[in-house]
């Protein structure tokens, strides 16, 4: 009768480690639901993490590549950090398993563009760090889709000269962007992001004034907020038909004028070539 205890009590411990999964991964640290495996130079991530891990850093290594389905199994992560890694690209559907994910930092890798749906199953994220990729070129139109609940999202220190407003407009959740440390062209492309943005900024905390515009030279160095629907204003001059018929005028003329020209400097020649010949001719 005494061993009944201590069986029921073997049976749990037994039951915890089997929804536990795998222990601690070798070069990691795990506290509770947290995983630490920063700063270890680990070229992959470690194979197998505990089940319940909630909390997993990858921090300052080496890691190049993600393979496909690898969060698949981790249904209560809450927090990912992948920052200073090598980094590139994601693989389709990391997040199908990761739900409950809400914070993912992906800063200061190799970044050069987000794909359309890159994040789409993590439809719970409320924060995104994608600043310090300075390959960081270009942001798909449809690269947040899914993010409703997005909170705040960070792409400074990148390479964006530019981005879609179809980008942001999907993100109704949204409470702080932060944008600077780009080379931003300000040209007429760049309009309606920048009323977008000076729409939401009483409700969207930024770092707008550090957001500044690169080009064209008339505006470098100027912050995006400072440019107003007046420096778009040669973006929408239309000619109208007076402007048509006076350029069509001008063009006669010009085309006239070089046709006179060429006729006078073939005359010119002409008369040259008869002076030289008579010339010759006396001196015979």
């Amino acid at each position: 009768m005494l061993l009944g205890p201590w069986l029921v009590a073997a049976a749990a411990a037994v039951a915890v480690a089997a929804s536990a999964g795998a222990g601690c991964p070798v070069l990691c640290t795990c506290h509770g639901q947290a995983v630490d495996c920063s700063g270890q130079r680990l070229f992959s991530v470690p194979p197998e993490l505990p089940l319940d891990t909630g909390n997993l850093s990858l921090a300052h290594n080496r890691i190049a590549s993600i393979p496909p389905g690898y969060l698949a199994c981790y249904g209560q992560l809450r927090a990912l950090d992948l920052r200073n890694n090598s980094l590139a690209a994601l693989p389709a559907g990391l997040f199908l398993g990761a739900r409950r994910l809400a914070h993912l930092d992906l800063s200061y890798n190799n970044f050069s563009l987000v794909a359309a749906d890159m994040f789409l199953e993590a439809s719970g994220l409320l924060r995104l760090d994608l600043s310090h990729n300075p390959s960081l070129r270009r942001v798909h139109p449809q690269a947040f889709r899914g993010l409703a609940q997005l909170r705040e999202l960070d792409l400074s220190y990148g390479g964006l000269s530019a981005i879609s407003l179809d980008a942001l407009e999907g993100l109704p959740g949204l409470v702080g962007l932060r944008l600077g440390g780009n080379p931003w062209v300000c040209g007429c492309a760049m309009e309606p992001f920048l009323k977008w943005l000076r729409g939401r900024i009483q409700r969207c905390a930024s770092d707008s004034q550090l957001a500044e515009c690169r080009a064209p030279p008339e505006v470098a160095g100027a912050p995006l907020l400072s440019l107003t629907e007046e420096s778009f204003q040669a973006c929408h001059l239309t000619l109208t038909l007076d402007d048509y018929l006076f350029i069509a005028f001008v063009g006669f003329v010009v085309s006239i004028a070089s046709v006179a020209t060429n006729f006078l400097l073939g005359i010119t020649a002409n008369c040259c070539h008869r002076w030289s010949k008579a010339s010759e001719d006396e001196d015979v």
